[in-house]
């Protein structure tokens, strides 16, 4: 199995990286969704979704799935081997140059640009190997965290879906934020990462 190591600016010594997370994996994908499942769940349905070992393993192939037919992938996070959170590419249209990324991390591994890290080796995947055009991120307003990886990786916001995503029996509002594929290289020459 293929690592990408998410080097944490200089020197790269957390020894954080990103791996696929495949059904095989569900006993330790629940046990990390378990460590988090509160935390996660204020703004993603993931643990709703993945409350025991079935429907963990369901959720995996259908990113399993996902990844055979080109329409999405899924990896997970690792901070010194333990899994503490994901990316995932939602929706993936390659022939359309569309993509939504999307990401949860456990309470203990919060702050440490960990998910930025990620997905920005996720998007780089996606536009420079793949020829996606539009990365999308969807996120509640809420979610300061969220907003603040998308606006770290130089994402436009575009607008707001008003009361667009029932969440638990609340209807939320989801704003939608992107970047384009030449906005995504003119940042990455700037930071002197071609």
């Amino acid at each position: 199995m293929f690592a990408i190591p998410l080097g944490d600016g200089a020197d790269g010594a957390d020894g954080a990286e990103l791996r696929p997370l495949e059904p095989w994996q569900a006993e330790e994908f629940l046990a990390h969704m378990d460590r988090g499942r509160d935390f996660i769940g204020r703004y993603v349905g993931l643990p709703d979704i993945t409350a025991d070992l079935d429907s963990a393993r369901a959720w995996l192939q259908v990113y399993a799935d996902k990844a055979a037919a080109d329409t999405g992938r899924l990896y997970g996070i690792r901070l010194e081997g333990r899994l503490v959170g994901g990316v995932l590419l939602r929706a993936f249209d390659a022939a359309a140059g569309t993509c939504e990324v999307g990401c949860w991390l456990e309470p203990d591994a919060a702050g440490r640009g960990l998910v930025t890290r990620a997905v920005r080796a996720v998007v780089d995947w996606a536009v420079e190997v793949r020829g996606i055009h539009r990365v999308e991120w969807l996120v509640a307003p809420e979610n300061t965290p969220s907003v603040n990886v998308a606006k770290r990786l130089g994402m436009s916001r575009e607008g707001l879906q008003r009361e667009s995503d029932p969440y638990r029996g609340v209807r939320q509002d989801t704003e939608i934020w992107s970047v384009l594929a030449p906005e995504w290289r003119a940042a990455r020459a700037a930071r002197g990462t071609c």
